[in-house]
């Protein structure tokens, strides 16, 4: 059975036919992923018969190429990490693309949009299909939600008081909150935070973009709990 790897063809010399279909339809010099499976299609039914046939030009890691969608969740779920990202939304906040992106690409828990439950998908990539994206309508859901899955909130925004991220131990299971851009965390967020962590700066910039945090964050977490070794 196919472990999940790609199938490479063998390099063979290309027909006068084939040079001048190539000069007709050249491959965007950006493009990437991998074109139309070559011999035998698999068996395995995490394969996509239309991405076997097409090609598969996702983002996504050699592992899952020709993969569904809901064949690379599974293969996910039961390895994501213990933390949680969760984000305030009260105007359409641009960067929860990217923390969503982000989120993925740490294999975080969940991602929790507060607020608004509608947000720009255009710097997640997509990669929401491959997480779960959860809704509070405020604060004080989430924190409701949180008490109930046993999660320590950790927010993370330089305000007076604020420990520093980087010699911080983050538990292994919490969930890490961060504010609208621009303003911050708004005061219901503070209230319930049980932690509030810093990074540091040493510019002029009062802070940083939101999803800079965020991946800054999470990449902590990941340094002090996650197995590099199995990536």
């Amino acid at each position: 059975m196919p472990d999940g790897r790609v199938r490479v063809p063998e390099a063979r010399p290309a027909s006068v036919a084939e040079v001048s279909q190539a000069e007709e339809a050249p491959v965007p010099l950006d493009s990437v992923g991998v074109g139309p499976w070559e011999g035998p299609w698999p068996e395995d039914p995490r394969y996509d018969p239309e991405l076997l046939a097409a090609g598969d030009r996702r983002n996504v890691v050699d592992r899952y190429r020709y993969w569904t969608v809901e064949a690379i969740v599974a293969d996910l779920d039961p390895r994501r990490h213990g933390f949680h990202v969760a984000i305030e939304n009260w105007r359409h906040d641009l960067n929860i693309g990217t923390v969503v992106r982000t989120a993925n690409a740490f294999l975080a828990a969940e991602v929790h949009v507060v607020g608004r439950r509608r947000w720009n998908r255009r710097g997640a990539m997509v990669t929401d299909r491959y997480l779960s994206v959860r809704h509070h309508p405020d604060a004080a859901a989430l924190g409701a939600w949180a008490r109930d899955a046993g999660l320590p909130v950790l927010a993370v925004d330089n305000l007076p008081g604020a420990r520093p991220l980087e010699t911080a131990e983050l538990p292994r299971a919490c969930v890490l909150l961060f504010g609208q851009e621009g303003t911050g965390l708004s005061e219901e967020a503070r209230a319930l935070a049980g932690d509030v962590l810093s990074i540091a700066q040493f510019g002029s910039t009062r802070s940083i973009n939101a999803g800079v945090a965020a991946g800054i964050a999470m990449h902590a977490w990941i340094r002090q709990h996650a197995d590099l070794g199995a990536g």
